[in-house]
């Protein structure tokens, strides 16, 4: 299948560069993916479109602040640092730039020398594995010295980390935010609860391979990223009942779709508690089995995650609705507007 079917126009000016500051307050554009029919709506009116006895599955994930600045110990030189992987406790697979000045045995000192990493290996494309020196607790002094690794196509610096979180956010490990779940409050989570609608939570730690272009020119040749995730007892037993007592099963943002359906497909439909990683590659042809509907953002041209929402509504359908959101001025990608897909 043809990488080029799943281009469109976008202008640069619908590209969200900061989030709105009420996170209810984005557009929500609803799919039937039955019919092609689209209505226009606001984020909260999601709650008329849930039925009690559904389940909306949500990425607990949380995003380091993984982009580090420092420099190098002998000579002062500016690196760049973004961590993308814990490989074991102290050892990190990295992107560093500039990649030539960070050999092995390389010191890199952050924070006047409160966090420094030696360089103990190379991978591709410019990956360093890096192991970390510190006094103290890793996490508290990466959220003193980091910064949130937003997205190549957004050139604003983030005032608010946390509005780089969602707000069910609780396992750290994650290179990019699960942007769909950014939508929600608190508020409107209970409002969910309140109709019935039970919530289960699955951890898929997002990677930077979420954004790498599709560089193929025929899908079936692309080499999906893998990714790790987690599925508690708890929440597979919720799926199980859900599906058993005929209640929908709509995931929130393309992470949790995967990590739905990465279990569904190796278990004939059902769910079971486990952890792993998954490469799994979504694209029209492909039958689901564990999703009923979702919630997500707009996404590149010619991305996996177009190609993901097409193999669930139709790729005809998607193309057309996006024609109108492009026609209605939606914002798109990380920070942009939402699309419930039922």
């Amino acid at each position: 299948m043809d990488v080029q079917l799943f281009d469109f126009d976008l202008p640069e000016e619908l590209i969200a560069q900061t989030p709105l500051l009420d996170r209810e307050a984005s557009r929500l554009m609803v799919l039937n993916k039955e019919t092609g029919n689209v209505e226009h709506k606001q984020f909260p009116d999601v709650l008329e479109y849930l039925q009690e006895g559904d389940c909306l599955v949500l990425n607990e994930t949380k995003v380091m602040p993984a982009r580090l600045f420092g420099e190098k110990e002998d000579t002062g030189a500016q690196i760049e640092v973004l961590l993308l992987q814990q490989e074991e406790k102290d050892v990190w697979e990295t992107l560093v730039k500039p990649a030539k000045r960070v050999k092995e045995g390389t010191i890199i000192q952050f924070g006047d020398g409160r966090l420094k990493a030696e360089c103990v290996g190379t991978s591709e494309q410019g990956g360093r594995k890096l192991q970390f020196h510190y006094d103290g607790i890793f996490y508290e002094i990466l959220d003193q010295l980091g910064e949130m690794p937003l997205p190549p196509y957004i050139k604003e610096k983030l005032d608010d980390k946390d509005r780089y979180q969602t707000v069910f956010a609780k396992e750290i490990g994650s290179a990019a935010a699960p942007t769909a779940g950014l939508h929600f409050t608190k508020e409107l989570l209970n409002k969910v609860q309140e109709k019935g609608v039970k919530l289960a939570f699955i951890t898929l730690h997002v990677g930077l391979g979420t954004f790498r272009p599709v560089s193929v020119d025929s899908i079936e040749e692309h080499d999906m990223h893998a990714e790790y995730y987690f599925m508690s007892d708890e929440t597979a037993n919720l799926l199980n009942e859900t599906k058993a007592n005929g209640g929908r099963i709509i995931t929130v943002g393309t992470t949790s779709t995967r990590t739905v359906e990465t279990i569904a497909t190796a278990n004939d439909g059902k769910f079971v508690g486990c952890s792993g990683w998954t490469s799994i590659f979504i694209y029209p042809g492909y039958q689901f089995m564990g999703i009923n509907g979702m919630i997500t953002n707009f996404h590149l041209p010619k991305s996996t995650l177009i190609m993901l929402i097409s193999a669930l509504a139709g790729r005809e359908a998607v193309l057309s609705a996006y024609k109108q959101a492009v026609e209605q001025r939606y914002r798109f990608f990380s920070f942009g507007d939402a699309m419930l897909i039922l």
